[in-house]
């Protein structure tokens, strides 16, 4: 038995193709497995559980069904969809993981991230994070009538696209928004783990790193922006990261 990790999925109505394999995923290989992690960004975007979504009504669906067949399904939110609430996660049969999370994995405590609290390197970015989780901020965003958080959610994107061609063009779009290695290495002396899995980044590898004379490694997982991308980790033996 297998349990898989994904993570940065993007589901968007814009891009049908991608939904229509992540339920293909869904209703194949995840069936036979322990356990199924999403590690956020499984939406595009997402301003509350009454978002009208196509992506949303077809997943909820395909992951209920995998849930009632025995497969735990756990979610964890991403920048994209952190006001993904308790009303979708009950209809989709998920449970909810706070960023971070240790779990036991092998027989040993394994960190999942959804990854962005790594990125330090970028300060606006966090400083837009921390007023995003933030529960009185959330419900001021609620209490605004869906067309308008539709309308605010448009906005967020094109400000992002925006601000990621300045990055590029100023050529630091890798190094701000890649993890900051200091960072990563205070996370595992921080939390004592040797294995660290995470998104975000879209960045896909497995890093193998000292930390203070112990051996670690950290799994970054990719998007599904063309292909979709999994974490098979096996009851023993190795990880193995690949594409669908």
């Amino acid at each position: 038995m297998t349990t898989l990790f994904i993570a940065d999925l993007h589901l968007d109505p814009e891009r049908p193709e991608i939904t229509r394999l992540f339920g293909e995923f869904v209703d194949d290989e995840a069936h036979g497995a322990d356990a199924l992690y999403i590690l956020g960004d499984l939406f595009e975007s997402w301003v509350g559980d009454d978002d009208p979504s196509e992506a949303g009504v077809f997943v909820a669906e395909r992951l209920k069904r995998l849930a009632d067949a025995g497969v735990p399904v756990y979610f964890m939110h991403g920048n994209r969809d952190f006001m993904l609430g308790r009303e979708y996660a009950r209809r989709a049969g998920m449970t909810l993981l706070p960023d971070p999370t240790v779990i036991v994995l092998q027989g040993r405590p394994v960190l999942l991230m959804h990854g962005d609290l790594l990125c330090t390197g970028d300060v606006e970015y966090q400083r837009i994070r921390a007023q995003t989780r933030d529960p009185d901020w959330q419900a001021q965003m609620l209490a605004q009538p869906l067309p308008a958080r539709l309308a605010f959610a448009r906005q967020a994107r094109a400000s992002s696209q925006s601000r990621q061609g300045a990055l590029r063009e100023a050529g630091t779009m890798e190094t701000i928004t890649d993890v900051a290695p200091a960072t990563v290495e205070e996370t595992f002396v921080r939390y004592g783990v040797d294995t660290l899995i995470h998104g975000h980044t879209h960045r896909p590898a497995i890093h193998r790193l000292d930390v203070g004379g112990r051996a670690c490694r950290r799994i970054v997982l990719g998007d599904w922006y063309e292909q979709g991308s999994v974490l098979r980790v096996p009851d023993e033996g190795e990880p193995e990261l690949s594409a669908l």
